[in-house]
């Protein structure tokens, strides 16, 4: 059984169709990146699958218990007025949880995450990777079957966007939540996923997927790999195509 899927799904705005017709179904423990152009659909398919929008035609089917998908912004979205810690212990709290049973919980992922001893700081005072470190933790506090990052990395410094990467690889590995992952950049999608979906231009569709062989978390040195290097050549080539609205041989 799939840990969620998309099926024919299309969304409609009053500006026209933003997806589709667009199916993909993601395998427990499975992690795939979606690229494409701007405005292709990929931020849509996110919110269909963590349930935030409903498609105009097509179907979703998702886990919709509490706590059983999570998803990473763009920005961190954290709440100023709370600490670290109250952050990341805000979804035990809205589920019932006691105050102090929220609180260690949170304290546990905070530290998972690399933030042990900056529990009590306040998002004004935490770099733009702690706070992403803090969005992280708080999506993982619930020990979600479904991870969704829309380009969490998109506004952090290159050095902070390869740590954080690794970061996700080795909390993936602990749990193993099917996670999907949305970025732009294609060497970004090869190194985070198995599999790598290319959408065409909005309204976006499958123009091609291509497997990346090699352990996940990724070693030392798997960027200056040949097959590396020839992945994100095929994703390249797929988007290419996409653009040029061809298919991809």
């Amino acid at each position: 059984m799939s840990a969620a899927a998309l099926r024919e799904v299309e969304v409609d705005y009053p500006r026209g169709r933003a997806l589709g017709p667009f199916s993909l179904a993601i395998e427990p423990g499975e992690i795939v990146a979606l690229v494409g152009p701007s405005g292709c659909g990929k931020s849509t398919a996110m919110r269909l699958l963590a349930g935030l929008e409903a498609p105009s035609r097509g179907s979703v089917e998702r886990a919709a218990g509490r706590g059983e998908t999570a998803v990473v912004f763009q920005a961190p979205t954290l709440a100023p007025w709370l600490s670290a810690r109250g952050n990341a212990a805000l979804p035990l709290e809205l589920a019932g949880a006691s105050r102090a049973e929220a609180a260690a919980r949170a304290d546990a992922a905070l530290a998972r995450v690399g933030l042990e001893g900056a529990e009590a700081a306040r998002p004004a005072q935490l770099s733009g990777g702690m706070a992403m470190r803090v969005s992280l933790a708080r999506a993982l506090v619930t020990e979600p079957k479904l991870l969704l990052l829309d380009e969490p990395f998109a506004a952090l410094d290159e050095i902070t966007r390869r740590a954080l990467a690794d970061d996700v690889l080795k909390l993936w590995a602990e749990t193993r939540p099917a996670i999907v992952f949305v970025t732009h950049s294609v060497e970004e999608a090869v190194y985070m996923a198995a599999r790598v979906v290319v959408m065409t231009p909005g309204p976006g569709q499958t123009v091609g997927e291509v497997a990346v062989t090699g352990p996940l978390p990724r070693p030392a040195g798997f960027r200056t790999t040949e097959a590396f290097r020839a992945t994100a050549e095929a994703v390249s080539h797929h988007l290419a195509a996409g653009m040029a609205g061809e298919a991809a041989a």
